[in-house]
C-alpha cells in the first residue's frame, strides 16, 4: 500500500508541471504583491529563498525587491548530505547544479555559507501544506533537519519560515509527522496566510 503523502507528492508534482508559463509568471507577480505584506519582507537583511525547479513558484520578484533594498539574499547548499546552509546570491552570480540538478550558489567551501540559525526570514518550497503550518516538501527532509531547533519553544522566532507555493497546493489538513517542522506563514498567489490562526 503506498503512502498517501506520496500519491500527494506525485498529484501535486504532476499538476505544477502542468501549469502554462504565462501562469507561472502571472503567479510570480501576484506573490511578490503577497509577501510585502509581511512586515518581515521589507526590513529583515539575511534572508534565504530557492531556486524555482520543476514548477516551483518562481520568487524572481521577490528578490529583485529584496536586492534592490540592499538586503542579503541567500540560497540553499547541501552541504553534508543531512543539512542545509545558505551562501549569498544575487542575479548574475554563478550558479552550478547540485547532486540533484538544483542550481547552488558557487561557493569555495560549504562550512562559509551560513548557518540556518543565523538566517532571519526563509522562503521555504513545498508541495503540499494546510492553514495550521504542515508542509509536505519533496520528501528528502533536509528543511525538516536543518530547522530542527525551532520545533521546541515558542513560535514564531528567528528565522521566520513562510512556505511558498500556488493556491491550489492547500489541503484541508496534513498529519505532522515526528520529525516536521511547521510553518509561521503560507503565501501563494491569492494570500498571506498565518498559520494556526483561525
Amino acid at each position: 500500500m503506498s503512502d498517501p503523502r506520496d500519491r500527494l507528492r506525485r498529484e501535486i508534482r504532476k499538476r505544477r508541471a502542468a501549469l502554462p508559463a504565462a501562469t507561472r509568471i502571472a503567479a510570480a507577480d501576484a506573490l511578490a504583491e503577497r509577501m510585502a505584506e509581511l512586515p518581515e519582507l521589507l526590513t529583515d537583511d539575511k534572508v534565504a529563498g530557492y531556486w524555482a525547479v520543476h514548477g516551483e513558484l518562481p520568487l524572481h520578484r521577490v528578490v529583485t525587491a529584496l536586492v534592490r533594498r540592499g538586503a542579503q539574499y541567500h540560497l540553499p547548499v547541501v552541504c553534508d548530505g543531512e543539512r542545509l546552509r545558505f551562501a549569498p546570491w544575487s542575479p548574475g552570480k554563478p550558479l552550478a547544479p547540485n547532486r540533484y540538478g538544483i542550481p547552488e550558489p558557487v561557493v569555495k567551501s560549504v562550512k562559509s555559507a551560513a548557518a540556518p540559525e543565523s538566517i532571519e526570514l526563509v522562503l521555504v518550497p513545498l508541495l503540499a501544506f494546510d492553514r495550521g503550518g504542515n508542509r509536505i516538501g519533496s520528501g528528502g527532509g533536509y528543511y525538516d533537519r536543518s530547522f530542527a531547533f525551532l520545533r521546541n519553544g515558542e513560535r514564531p522566532r528567528e528565522p521566520l519560515l513562510v512556505g511558498i507555493g500556488y493556491a491550489f497546493q492547500e489541503v484541508p489538513q496534513l498529519q505532522p509527522q515526528s520529525w516536521d517542522v511547521k510553518l509561521d506563514f503560507v503565501c501563494t498567489e491569492d494570500e498571506l496566510i498565518e498559520c494556526g490562526k483561525r
